[in-house]
Formats: C-alpha cells, structure tokens, sequence
C-alpha cells in the first residue's frame, strides 16, 4: 500500500526482534502505522470488503442474530443476517479457526467483513454492553470513583432477600453508574423494568428510548431497595406505587432525580427523571422559534396581564418554555412568583414556591398565598382543577399576567379543555392573550450531517409539493460517535402559536367546536405544528421522518 517505507519496516524488524514484539504492532507503537491502515490491508489481502462500522445502520434483529456472549468471545458485530447465513466485521480474517468456531456456534454461513479493531470494541460496548464476565465493580470503577456524590437521608444499608447490602458492595457502585453514565449521554430519564426473564434499564436520549446493558436479573430486588432507600421510600411497602427524589452531584454539577416507582406483574418498575438545574438553555431564539414565531411570542410575554397557556403531552418541553419566557422578562422592576411541583430548574430573582401535599400546600392554596405578595408576573406548574383554573384566570383578569401549562393536543383545545373542567366561557375569553402548542423533535447531529433527498411520499404528508420548493436545504445525519450512531443530537420545538383577537374571543363566549375555533386561529396566521415541521425540515434543521414522527396531519 506504500504507507512504510523498506528503511521503516527494517528498523521495526531490528527493533521487534529485541523487544519480542511483533514487526505491525512496532509500526503502530512508533506511530508509523495505525490500526485503521493495518485493517484495511488485511481485508485487501483476504479479498474481504472494508467497512467503517460507526456508518452503519445495523437492526435490532441483526444483532441479536449474534448472541451477546458469541459477539464477545470472538469480537465479530454482526452487519446483515438471512436464513442461511449472516456477514459480521471482524479485525483478523485470517484467523480460520475463531470464523470456523462462529459458524458452528451459529449454525450458518459466516461471510467475513473487515473492521478497526477500535470500531469493533466500540460497536461491542453500544449494542451489547461491556464483557459479560466483567465484575459490576470492575465495569465502574474508572466511572465512579471520586466523580459522583449521593444525598440521602436514607439509611446505607439494608437486609434484602437475607442479604445485607451496604456500601461496600458493588450495588451501590452500579446504582452510582447508571445515574454518571446517564448524566453523561444527555439521557431525560432513567428506565429500570422487570421482565419475566430479565431485569431491563434503558435511557430516553432525545425522546427516544435506548437500551443499555441490563443488570443481571438476580440484582433485581437489591437494585430497587437501594434505589428506595436513596430517594426515601418505603422499601417495605411493594404493592403501591410511591414517588421520590435524590440529590446527586456528578462532576461538580447539581442534578435531582425524580423517582417513580410503580409495581408490576414482575416486580416493582423504576423510572428516574434525571434533571440539570445547572444546564437550562434560557434562551428563547434556543427553543426553535422562527424569526416571525419568536417575534409574536416576545410582544404576548411582555404584555402586562391576561393568561398564556402552553400546551402539548408530558415530556414536550412545556415547563422549559415557560422558564424560558420567565428569564427573557426576569427584570429588576418585576416581581415574579412560581409554584411548582416539583421546582425543576433554579432561577435566580425569581421566587420559586414548591408543592408541598403533605401540608396542604396545594397549587391553588400557593396561588392564594402568592397573590398577597402582590407579583407582576405568576407562573403555574399545571393547571389541573377547576380551583386552580379558577383563581389563575381572576388572577389574569386583576392585573397579573400568568403563565401555565395544560395537558392538550392542540393550541384551541385549551378552550374545550378549560371549559370541560368548569371555567365560564366568557371568563376565559377575557383572560387569555395567547394558546401556544408544542412538541419536541430531534435536531441533524452537526458532525455529520450532509445534503439529503426525502422521500415524494413524506414531502406530501408534510403537505409540500416537491415540486414547488423554494430553496431546498434537506439534511440527514449518517451516524458518528458524537451522536451514538443515530445522526441525531439535541432537540428543538415545533409550535403553533394562536394568538386570541376579538372575533375568536367572540367565538368563544359562543362556545363553537373546537374544529370551528383551530379554522380562526389558521385565518389569523396560527401554523399548525406540522406546518411548522416542515418549514424546519426545509431548512436542514430536522428531518421530514422525524415531523412526521412527533405531529398528525392537518385538517382542512
């Protein structure tokens, strides 16, 4: 191939033989060669195709047509698979006898692709997770030592099944890792969910669960009590489902989790809700918003009363938009309240109140409270009840301008959803300034992206004739190691901003359909949440797939 000259490959050869090292692996100590170079000569030696793994987009089924212990001992990640036979990577072609021992672990032809070893270990730890005969205390220890710190007021140890586990054993390590390894890939939440033959844990990366590599099944109940007893529950109690927080500082950065823990058919499910108070992008040209959205939106934050409600399922980047609007106005000369349940993110000149149940500290008995400290501005976690609603709205209608969330599809459905729980029509015609719809999608990974075409049919389900685009800039990520292989990383906001004018108030206090309310607010310049996707999409910001993903299509 020309990469070592006959002067290079003879002082390797003289050093090799002094060292007892091999003449390659000389090379590749002295910097000569590199592995990658070393690989590629092997598979044009063998007649075997190159591949870069980390390019590839390899199936669920495929991998798991290469069992996890096999994938290991013979460090092979397997690439296609049919009935017959199945192509993997491997670093060493010529090793006949480990190809030969694979075909007969897999009952089938092997066909033989060529991979950076490096590649091959990194696919390994992606798709099957560490060495199966590694030590929970081995696989931790470079994660946890002296990098993550536990609050509890817990007890440390706790009898399990006849076993003490204390804080000598690798249980509490391997409860430490998931939290720091999380933390570390950017996941919003942690999964620990039990099987009937294994003890599964995935993380939500950008809205979208990955699995990881699982504790053993017989860890199960020692994994779940340590778990309780940090965010201090009842480790006794295993029929009801219970809540609870832990304090974590990883890294030098505060983190609280929030813990569900709800039982199941095969054992008590926990789900972790990893929250950075410290990592807030407050910025609202951040979120997503297009020039003229963020504009229209910057004029309804500053108005000096009414109510703005922000709409969309859990997990849709609600409560992040409001602290984005609640930062962009934070001045000297206002006061402004909160109260949450729980306070998610600190801001600071902000007064942040949190929900307290146990004494009676409700979102409505808070609202009260907040009210006689006479703020320019309040914001509500959630509007849940008709109590709540209620005191909100009066508040909206006295001076204040009010931020909440609701639980709706769309941007209208605030109407029908704040009538449903009892608020008067005309009441919330007066209140409300602006009803603002949103969901999440994941952004183009930045390293590598490049110029893509989508398919005509996801063009016209996006409503775009692919014929009548403007300037198409359409982008889709290969996949790196940036972004895990997916080609995504981070996300972003899609929204549909209605602003109320007097014709939709009047509407309104009429109580028209929704489908006659969402027809007003297209007449005044509300774009759906698809529309808006597929404005992004046309602007290389995401993908038409991942539009299609998060929104449903418009009604005429």
């Amino acid at each position: 191939m020309g990469v070592v000259t006959d002067e290079e490959r003879a002082l390797a050869e003289d050093e090799a033989m002094s060292s007892g090292e091999g003449v390659v692996d000389t090379l590749i100590t002295k910097g000569v060669l590199m592995t990658i170079q070393v690989s590629q000569a092997k598979a044009a030696q063998f007649g075997a195709e190159f591949v870069e793994i980390a390019e590839q987009t390899i199936e669920d089924d495929v991998i798991s047509s290469v069992p996890r212990s096999v994938a290991h001992q013979y460090k092979v990640v397997p690439l296609y698979h049919d009935d017959l036979s199945v192509t993997v990577a491997m670093s060493d072609p010529s090793d006949l006898d480990a190809i030969d021992a694979l075909g007969q672990a897999l009952n089938k032809e092997v066909k033989i692709s060529v991979a950076d070893e490096d590649e091959i270990e990194d696919a390994l730890k992606q798709y099957y997770g560490a060495a199966k005969d590694d030590s929970v205390s081995k696989l931790i220890q470079d994660i946890t030592e002296g990098d993550v710190q536990i609050s509890t007021l817990g007890e440390v140890s706790v009898e399990d099944d006849g076993g003490a586990v204390d804080a000598d054993t690798p249980i509490i390590k391997l409860v430490n890792t998931m939290i720091v390894e999380a933390f570390r890939m950017g996941a919003s939440d942690i999964h620990l969910e039990p099987l009937a033959a294994r003890f599964r844990m995935r993380y939500r990366i950008d809205g979208v669960c990955h699995e990881q590599k699982s504790p053993p099944r017989r860890l199960q109940a020692a994994v779940i009590s340590r778990l309780k007893i940090m965010s201090e529950m009842d480790i006794a109690e295993k029929r009801v489902p219970q809540d609870g927080r832990i304090q974590a500082n990883v890294g030098g950065k505060s983190i609280d989790l929030r813990v569900s823990c709800l039982p199941t058919t095969h054992g008590e499910s926990i789900v972790m809700r990893l929250l950075d108070k410290e990592g807030l992008k407050l910025g609202l040209g951040q979120l997503g918003f297009l020039t003229d959205d963020q504009q229209t939106f910057e004029k309804l934050i500053q108005l000096p009363d009414g109510i703005l409600l922000v709409t969309g399922p859990t997990g849709s980047g609600k409560t992040t938009t409001l602290y984005s609007c609640l930062n962009y106005i934070n001045k000297p000369d206002r006061k402004i309240i909160t109260v949450e349940d729980p306070v998610e993110y600190l801001l600071e000149g902000i007064n942040q109140v949190q929900v307290n149940t146990a004494v009676d500290l409700t979102f409505a008995n808070a609202l009260r409270a907040m009210l006689r400290q006479a703020p320019n501005v309040v914001m509500l976690g959630e509007i849940r009840d008709y109590e709540t609603a209620s005191i909100a709205i009066n508040a909206s209608l006295t001076g204040h301008l009010v931020f909440s969330t609701l639980h709706t599809n769309d941007a209208p459905s605030a109407v029908t959803r704040l009538t449903d729980i009892g608020v008067k029509p005309f009441l919330i015609a007066s209140a409300t300034r602006c009803l603002m719809a949103q969901r999440l999608v994941r952004k183009i990974c930045q390293k590598c992206e490049a110029p893509a075409t989508p398919d005509n049919s996801d063009l016209l389900a996006l409503g775009l004739d692919p014929n009548q685009i403007k300037d198409p800039n359409f982008m889709a990520g290969k996949g790196c190691d940036k972004c895990n292989g997916t080609g995504h990383k981070g996300r972003f906001g899609l929204f549909e901003v209605f602003v109320v004018d007097d014709e939709s108030r009047k509407m309104i206090v009429n109580q028209v359909t929704n489908t006659e309310l969402r027809k007003r607010a297209r007449e005044v310049g509300m774009r759906t949440l698809r529309e808006d996707g597929a404005r992004k999409a046309v602007a290389g910001m995401t993908t038409a797939n991942e539009v299609l993903r998060v929104t449903v299509g418009d009604e005429d």
